[in-house]
């Protein structure tokens, strides 16, 4: 594929802010049909180079002057503090690019695996996928499995080999650990040529020219390929005319070729462009976004072989009812239909959503419906709304550049929505529509919140609420057994990015272990006398009752039997002693746990014609509860989970060893669709407050489990926590 000249940054003065490095301050006009756009998410593992390549498709095209750097915060993609602080993406960039009439949104996502929402986030923006592979270093398995699901979803995709310019750098290694991970139909477009050791230029292997890179020139020059250098390329050309071929319409080509006919570069590369926009053929492009190295080559393939998003479709939609729509297309003569794809909040401009728009033009002081469905669960309740559209820009990392409009196919951002989260729909007012979501892992690691004082627990709540509207995969619970607010999160660094934006935001919290929802239950039947006798003065105060507790069968709950004879106890304090015994039973008799699976039988007591009373009553009945269960043991009970863990078959002995360290008990494995083997086991619950996180360690990064909750089963006596002699609930 003959590559286009690409304009070389110019090396201006040192900047404090991105600002003084941006040469379309302004922006350019927004695109008016979709077959201007192309939307191309950037995937990778972290450190392989997605967001300085972005940097320098920036500084190729004209749209900054200057490169930023990571060590130093000022890239375009990473302005969030988190990511500052942690050297590397937290949350999804839009970075468009123009090159000639094309506009280009770069989608660059995090590579880490707790960030995994915003990695979905920009796949549902994207109509191709552009995996950057360091030249260093291995593939990891998430970045496999990745493209195994793009291949599952008919994703268009190519192959960047990065940081050619490293001194470790090795092409060939790379391509063989690239077709290792992804398959055979990984085929370079190009070879990198080196001068004294130092890659300089790339050999176009279907024009057979040179792209010779030089610090002192404006773009790549153009030169002829040596003999040598095309007697080394030949068997790699071959493999791709081949490949090329395979994928083409014309039957006759394969023919031709094998019966020595020359095919026109023209040809090839116009087969080849219909084949990687169909998702059935995979360049790779060896890059240094250091050097500037193949920029020309990559940004030719993304416009000319990338399909535009009119050639990718429109997610399926539905009405308020539930009733799909009719046929929609990518145009913009169609109705409005958009997806906030991600949320912020601004401290001066609020709400900022990101919408990728599918249908219709999205234009300023227009009625628009939000709504939102299916994800109850992760704390954002269905909703629906009718808003105006105020304010409408294009967004550039965290800058906002003013539009007039955004056609069906683009990206933009707009502010001052009031209910929109991510995951909403955007359409017309006058004919809201739904789109599903979209895909999202659970949240598995729980963590522990509180408010430092009192005052500052309505700060929290109320921030608490804006940090979830922009993040599916963080989970919200206020447990109703053990009181705690827990945040389920994705891993460490997912938890630590919620509390640093939390504590920005200036929430003043701290976080505390996490409390297992204990339950206790009597280990054998006991007998309690409570006697509740108070002389302070007119009324007193008097109950006496005797009862006799016995445990049950696990799930059985709570019975009270009365055995009372001669009317002892007078039938309205039978009743209160039955509710003293159930408010001590939820504070609990040991540890402060509820207590479940027992039956309590009133045998016997006495009552005062005067200073007997409900309130009486219902005290005897719970020091009674207390006197029995200081007589006998207390078993304590904790929840199990049935956890079922996907691993490949390297890591499958590891992982079950691990379990069985963990009080696990395995009931089976099986092989899945994907060459990897699904572990069940029933596992304390527990053992699984950090194994988000060392499950990902056991792996290399490619485990993953799911869990649902079984029943409470007895604690071990080693494990069992210290009683607590108040009896006072946690």
């Amino acid at each position: 594929m003959p590559s286009k000249a690409a304009k070389t940054p110019s090396r201006g003065p040192a900047r404090g802010t991105s600002d003084l490095r941006r040469a379309d301050a302004n922006g350019s006009a927004p695109p008016e049909q979709p077959d201007k756009i192309r939307n191309v998410a950037l995937v990778g593992h972290s450190g392989a180079g997605k967001t300085m390549l972005t940097e320098a498709l920036l500084a190729a095209t004209g749209a900054i002057t200057r490169k930023g750097s990571i060590a130093d915060g000022t890239t375009v993609s990473d302005s969030d503090p988190a990511a500052i602080a942690q050297q590397r993406s937290v949350a999804l960039a839009v970075v468009p690019v123009t090159v000639g009439d094309i506009k280009v949104n770069l989608l660059d996502t995090p590579g880490y695996t707790d960030f995994i929402g915003e990695l979905r986030a920009g796949l549902r923006a994207a109509d191709a996928v552009l995996f950057v592979v360091s030249a260093t270093d291995d593939v990891d398995a998430a970045t496999t499995a990745l493209w195994n699901e793009c291949q599952r979803l008919g994703m268009p995709r190519a192959v960047v080999i990065s940081r050619l310019d490293h001194p470790r750098a090795d092409f060939d290694a790379a391509l063989a650990r690239c077709r290792l991970a992804f398959g055979d139909s990984i085929v370079p477009l190009y070879l990198p040529v080196s001068t004294d050791g130092a890659v300089t230029g790339l050999l176009g292997l279907l024009t057979g020219t040179v792209s010779q890179y030089g610090s002192d020139e404006a773009a790549p020059a153009a030169r002829a390929a040596t003999d040598v250098e095309l007697a080394g390329s030949e068997p790699a050309r071959g493999a791709l005319i081949e490949g090329i071929i395979a994928e083409s319409e014309d039957e006759t080509l394969m023919d031709r070729y094998l019966g020595g006919e020359e095919i026109a570069s023209e040809a090839l590369i116009a087969d080849l462009e219909t084949a990687v926009a169909r998702g059935s053929f995979h360049p790779l492009l060896p890059v240094s976004a250091e050097s500037g190295l193949g920029l020309a080559e990559l940004l030719d393939v993304l416009v000319r072989a990338f399909p535009t998003p009119a050639e990718r479709g429109v997610p399926t939609a539905t009405d308020l009812d539930g009733v799909a729509a009719g046929p929609l297309a990518c145009d913009p003569e169609g109705p409005l239909l958009g997806e906030v794809v991600r949320t912020t909040i601004d401290p001066f401009l609020g709400r900022v959503c990101l919408v990728r728009v599918f249908s219709g033009v999205v234009r300023e002081d227009t009625a628009i419906h939000v709504g939102g469905r299916g994800m109850a669960d992760r704390g954002h309740e269905d909703h629906d709304s009718d808003e105006r559209i105020t304010h409408l820009y294009s967004p550039l990392g965290s800058g906002l550049r003013p539009v007039a409009f955004c056609v069906a196919g683009d990206i933009c951002a707009l502010t001052k929505l009031g209910t929109a989260e991510t995951g909403d729909t955007i359409s017309a007012k006058e004919s809201p529509l739904l789109v599903a979501a979209w895909d999202m892992p659970d949240p598995l690691m729980p963590v522990a919140i509180e408010a430092a004082t009192h005052g500052d627990e309505d700060v929290l709540a109320r921030n608490l609420g804006k940090v979830i509207a922009g993040d599916p995969t963080l989970r919200v619970e206020r447990n109703s057994e053990t009181h705690q607010l827990i945040l389920w999160c994705m891993g460490e660094a997912h938890a630590d990015v919620v509390l640093g934006r939390l504590r920005d935001q200036g929430v003043n919290l701290q976080t505390v272990p996490v409390v297992t929802p204990l339950r206790e239950t009597f280990a054998a039947p006991a007998a309690g006398h409570g006697r509740y006798v108070k002389q302070s003065g007119g009324h007193g105060q008097y109950a006496v009752c005797d009862i006799e507790v016995e445990p049950l069968e696990r799930g059985a709950g709570f019975e009270f039997v009365d055995k009372t004879v001669g009317g002892v106890i007078p039938g309205p304090f039978i009743a209160s002693v039955e509710k003293g015994v159930r408010a001590q039973m939820q504070k609990g008799v040991s540890a402060g746990f509820p207590v479940v699976d027992i039956r309590v039988t009133l045998v016997g007591g006495k009552t005062h014609s005067v200073d007997s009373s409900d309130a009486a009553f219902q005290a005897a009945g719970a020091l009674a509860l207390r006197e029995a269960a200081a007589a006998t043991r207390i078993q304590f009970l904790e929840p199990v989970s049935a956890v079922t863990i996907s691993v490949s078959e390297d890591h499958v002995g590891a992982v079950m060893s691990d379990l069985s360290s963990r009080r696990a008990r395995l009931t089976g494995t099986t092989s899945a669709a994907d060459d990897s083997t699904e572990i069940s086991a029933e596992v304390p619950d527990q053992e699984l407050l950090k194994y988000a996180v060392e499950l990902r360690a056991l792996t290399a990064g490619s485990g993953r489990f799911r869990r649902s909750y079984l029943r409470h089963e007895p604690v071990p006596q080693v494990a069992a926590p210290a009683p607590n002699k108040s009896g006072v609930s946690r």
